[in-house]
């Protein structure tokens, strides 16, 4: 009986020694389960956090679009507007060009004047000038449309003095206006 008490005691201790490997491997397994579940918990939250981040840059990109979306369209509503404008302006213009001198001083071709200065101030106001272009200035094709050109039977001496001149403006014929840098209306002139 001894050695079946030796036998079952050494197949206990094996048992024991198993269950002990056993149970190291288990807490092994637990132990690499818990840290890749911590790394992936780690990993989804910084993809979570890029993601929140890109989605505020994407947010704060789509503002300054819609804010320069905004801007461009009042631009254009204001041009359009604008452009609507200038005709009537013009025919103030030509009416007071055509006033007769003896009626220059009456009441009513001061009130012409004054809704006329009224109209150029809401313009200036909304940053429309006037381009500034004088008789002798140089023909400038982004500011000036030549309607006509003021071109005679020259001889060579007339030719060759003409040349020296070059493009210059001898007439205004209607005013042109710039929004800002951009130009609403070019000026069209008579060129020599």
């Amino acid at each position: 009986m001894t050695q079946k008490k030796v036998k079952d005691k050494d197949t206990e201790n094996t048992e024991e020694k198993i269950e002990n490997i056993d149970s190291v491997e288990t807490e092994k397994e637990e132990e690499i389960k818990k840290t890749e579940l911590k790394e992936s918990k780690e990993n989804k939250e910084q993809e979570y956090l890029e993601g929140w981040k890109r989605c505020m840059a994407d947010f704060e990109n789509y503002k300054k679009r819609q804010i320069e979306n905004q801007k461009y369209v009042g631009v254009f509503v204001r041009e359009d507007l604008i452009l609507q404008i200038l005709p009537v302006i013009d025919n103030f213009h030509s009416a007071i060009e055509h006033i007769p001198e003896e009626q220059k001083d009456s009441p009513w071709v001061a009130g012409i004047m004054h809704i006329q200065k009224q109209l150029e101030n809401i313009l200036r106001d909304n940053g429309v000038e006037e381009i500034e272009i004088k008789n002798g200035d140089e023909f400038d094709p982004s500011l000036h449309e030549a309607v006509a050109n003021n071109q005679e039977t020259v001889n060579s001496e007339q030719e060759t003095e003409k040349k020296e001149r070059g493009n210059k403006i001898s007439k205004i014929i209607l005013k042109g206006y710039r929004i800002g840098e951009k130009v609403a209306r070019v000026a069209r002139v008579v060129v020599e």
